[in-house]
């Protein structure tokens, strides 16, 4: 080797060295109580992807109660999203899977927002959501978590034996689980495990009010944002077990063989959990279970004895939300019995007989819209807001309203884009739209840090009354409103679908 050549390589090499040196430093690793996991530089943040938070609920353990995962020795790459949960299209069993995101790994101890993700209980990701949204801007720690679905996460089992109690609730015990992980860990990631808010929309919601009156959730969050859902999923017994009935009618065994759902295929069971929710029964068919073990009683009753966790709570609805089931599901439009029966099952005779009288004086769309806007969210978010408030829980309440442009209206998940408000969003480019994007977006910014929803741009909002009932109404121009009255039909139980065995 030349003498040039020599020279060269003495300049080079350290000057390589270097960068290597301060590309590695760029990289954030982060020690969480099973071992040390590595994350990336993601649009000026850090984000932890895949990050297991449980054992796989595989092999031996599936049906059962999450386990904890074993510690790893090596770092673990944390850099792509984990697997969705199985669901139609894809996914696996082994699923169980958060994703962090950070402003800055640090010890700041900043509010964290854990996210639980909708899709009717039988679909949807942790990675559905786009973290960055109150992360980026916001200073919040995101956390956005995978849960088992439909038949891995809601079959009821317990009479199979011991090992399998709780196993209808095993969706609901995931979400637990993520919640312990980050009590345990967060603080590493520049969050404070003392100011987490959990927050769903629509089974989403379903889900973490379930969550919230499950016993073994205690201590886990201080807040909650419940968007389109509250306990109206929370079934019976009886009715879990003749929604497994019917799963295993799809696979020609009896009410005796449900054992054998234990080593089949999961293509086997996810084609039988197809045929038992096809149409618009699929929408409310799997759901948590009142099963005297993860959730011990009525989620009413429960409320009423004053066992609720002291929290802070906001919910809502939005104006239309059928509207959005109906374009999807053209029978609901101007439904018969049978239509309302799929939907409802055991309860459809009381709902029909309102749509009935709703259709004397409203087109059978508009009379749909409003029966079952009603009877699947209005009356579950009010009778869960008084009970909130009867445990004594400051409760703030809103109603979604915005239409503009939109043939579906205030359609459920409306609300959506506008609380994950993204500047650079072209949806959100109308002056107007963008507007009210901001001013929602920065109220549930406002609650997640300081508990309390109110910001300047707003009107006041005051607390939720059982007498006065004010409400947030979002629209271009938001106002408060005290409604005069909410529907609720003191015949129609707490679950929107039963089975009577």
């Amino acid at each position: 080797m030349n003498q040039f050549f020599k020279k060269a390589l003495r300049v080079i090499l350290p000057v390589a060295l270097l960068f290597t040196i301060n590309a590695q430093a760029q990289v954030p690793v982060v020690k969480t109580d099973k071992g040390y996991i590595r994350g990336l530089s993601e649009g000026g943040i850090t984000v932890f992807k895949g990050v297991p938070y449980a054992a796989p609920p595989i092999g031996a353990l599936r049906f059962k109660a999450p386990q904890p995962h074993a510690p790893w020795r090596d770092t673990l790459a944390a850099t792509k999203f984990g697997s969705i949960a199985t669901q139609a299209g894809g996914g696996s069993e082994d699923c169980l899977t958060l994703n962090v995101y950070t402003p800055k790994v640090d010890n700041s101890k900043r509010p964290v927002l854990v996210w639980v993700h909708g899709g009717s209980m039988t679909s949807g990701s942790g990675k559905g959501q786009n973290g960055h949204a109150f992360t980026d801007r916001d200073d919040i720690v995101t956390v956005t978590i995978n849960y088992r679905l439909g038949i891995f996460g809601f079959t009821y089992l317990d009479d199979l034996g011991k090992q399998y109690a709780g196993s209808g609730n095993n969706g609901v015990l995931d979400c637990i689980m993520a919640l312990r992980w980050v009590k345990q860990n967060i603080a590493d990631f520049g969050g404070d495990p003392n100011r987490v808010t959990i927050m769903g929309e629509s089974a989403g919601a379903k889900l973490e009010s379930a969550v919230l009156v499950s016993p073994s959730a205690k201590g886990l969050f201080s807040q909650y944002i419940a968007e389109s859902g509250s306990v109206q999923c929370v079934r019976d017994i009886n009715t879990a077990k003749g929604e497994r009935d019917r799963v295993l009618a799809k696979l020609h065994l009896t009410k005796k063989e449900a054992a054998k759902l234990l080593t089949m295929p999961a293509d086997s069971l996810m084609k039988a959990q197809a045929a038992a929710t096809a149409g618009v029964t699929g929408l409310i068919f799997f759901g948590p279970v009142n099963d005297g073990v993860v959730i011990p009683q009525d989620p009413y009753k429960y409320a009423a004895a004053k066992k609720l966790p002291k929290i802070k709570a906001l919910m809502g609805t939005n104006a239309n939300e059928f509207t959005l089931f109906m374009d999807r599901y053209p029978e609901m439009k101007a439904p018969d019995a049978a239509a309302v029966k799929a939907l409802f099952a055991d309860n459809a005779p009381m709902v029909y007989k309102t749509y009935l009288k709703e259709v004397k004086t409203l087109s059978p769309y508009d009379a749909a819209d409003k029966t079952f806007t009603e009877y699947m969210y209005t009356i579950h978010n009010y009778r869960w807001a008084k009970a909130m408030v009867k445990a004594g829980i400051p409760t703030w309440e809103y109603r979604f309203d915005y239409i503009k442009n939109d043939a579906l209206k205030a359609a459920h998940a409306r609300e959506m884009p506008f609380i994950w408000f993204d500047p650079e969003s072209k949806g959100m480019a109308d002056a107007e739209k963008r507007n009210l994007a901001m001013n929602m977006h920065k109220a549930w910014v406002a609650f997640i840090k300081t508990g309390n929803p109110n910001i300047p741009e707003l009107p006041q909002w005051p607390l939720y009354k059982t007498d006065t009932k004010p409400v947030m109404l979002f629209n271009i121009n938001s106002s408060i409103t005290n409604l005069k009255k909410v529907f609720d039909d003191k015949a129609f139980p707490t679950t929107v679908m039963v089975f009577k065995r």
